[in-house]
């Protein structure tokens, strides 16, 4: 998470091009490899910041409002469950889940979201019990029994939305998106 807007050298917004973007170019490049393999998984390390943010394509690199770090963030980690759930459904052969490590005291945590960590402090996970979930989902029989597209934390499939938040989108702007990123992505294929 980059807290002020800065660019990639391909003039890219920076959280934008690492959390989305990236993800979508590397993914669709490897989903017809995937596709010929026994078992293939995708497992994308989203965020439950996630839950505050409903999609919205109108200003994916943050061009024309204000730009706050936290909230971009939670929008590119939004995206990215928008775009698992979707290569879900369109590459049944592939088991695609993404999932929230939870609050883990990393550098980046502790760099990008200093008071966030000031105040929990103790209470953060350890990486290993972030990374917990992610090797659970990437290595086990157990978790490829599960329904692909779904949302994870601590094993568990958990729901991507929070009542009454209205952060749901429409097979319209699910779209609107996988178009912007496709048009993208032609760049650095």
């Amino acid at each position: 998470m980059v807290n002020k807007r800065e660019l990639t050298e391909d003039g890219l917004e920076k959280n934008f091009a690492t959390n989305t973007l990236g993800v979508y170019v590397l993914t669709t490049a490897l989903i017809p490899v995937l596709e010929k393999e026994h078992d293939p998984r995708v497992v994308t390390v989203s965020s439950g910041g996630m839950l505050v943010q409903k999609l919205s394509t109108d200003d994916l690199q943050s061009e024309r409002t204000a730009f706050d770090g936290t909230m971009v963030y939670a929008q590119n980690k939004r995206q990215q469950v928008v775009l698992t759930e979707r290569w879900a459904r369109a590459h049944p052969a592939i088991h695609f889940s993404c999932m929230h490590p939870g609050w883990v005291d990393t550098p980046g945590v502790r760099l990008s979201m200093p008071g966030f960590h000031a105040r929990l402090g103790a209470r953060l996970r350890s990486e290993a019990q972030g990374a917990d979930t992610v090797l659970w989902l990437a290595l086990a029989p157990t978790a490829a029994a599960q329904p692909s597209g779904r949302f994870f934390q601590d094993r568990k499939p958990v729901p991507t939305h929070l009542p009454l938040a209205r952060t749901s989108s429409s097979p319209a702007e699910e779209e609107k998106l996988i178009e912007i990123l496709e048009e993208l992505a032609q760049r650095f294929k």
